[in-house]
């Protein structure tokens, strides 16, 4: 009987506690976005209204969106950067951060390319990483072709990133959602087969 409520209990508590999990950080998430804008409205109205100040983020959002995908809002909001680079403890946290974004953007080509093996840390362990780029190393023997691989050590936002020779890296046929999951999941979202590219 007791074996019987245990096994029940942990099957109960891994099927919650994700659920829970995901609807509160989606609940924070709403609520410290909502909080911004309701407090303006509750002085218009008079009263509050759950979801506007969430709805107004969204359009606002939009409107930005609109705007830097216009010729004349590109370079405007281009020039708003330079400015704000100037700023000098602004300049060494924005561009981290929005090069962290753009990684997982698919807008941009400057982000992650492909999900990789790298042999790291040593010859005979592979790490799932991101193809972030290619670049020429010239060394005492001579040129070498290398590609950077970004890999993650805490979730998606710190990692080491290391230089491999470009036929040292395995290829994969996963897309960068499916790295994504893998990392996220502490690798229990790995298939059963991963082919090369």
């Amino acid at each position: 009987m007791r074996s019987w409520l245990k096994v029940r209990f942990i099957a109960g508590f891994f099927v919650t506690v994700p659920v829970v999990a995901t609807a509160w950080i989606l609940w924070v998430f709403w609520n410290g976005i909502d909080d911004l804008f309701s407090p303006a409205y509750a002085r218009i109205i008079g009263y509050r209204i759950p979801g506007l100040g969430f709805l107004t983020a969204v359009i606002l959002i939009f409107v930005i969106g609109s705007f830097a995908t216009n010729v004349v809002g590109r370079r405007v909001l281009q020039w708003g950067e330079r400015l704000l680079l100037r700023v000098p403890i602004f300049r060494s946290i924005y561009p981290s951060i929005k090069q962290l974004i753009e990684a997982f953007s698919p807008e941009k080509r400057g982000g992650f390319k492909e999900v990789v093996l790298a042999q790291h840390p040593r010859e005979g362990e592979y790490v799932f990483g991101f193809l972030t780029g290619e670049v020429e190393v010239e060394t005492p023997e001579g040129k070498r072709q290398m590609v950077s691989v970004f890999i993650p050590t805490n979730n998606l936002y710190l990692g080491d990133v290391v230089l491999v020779g470009k036929d040292e890296v395995i290829r994969t046929d996963l897309s960068i959602e499916e790295g994504i999951r893998i990392i996220l999941s502490g690798g229990t979202g790995t298939p059963r087969r991963i082919r090369p590219r």
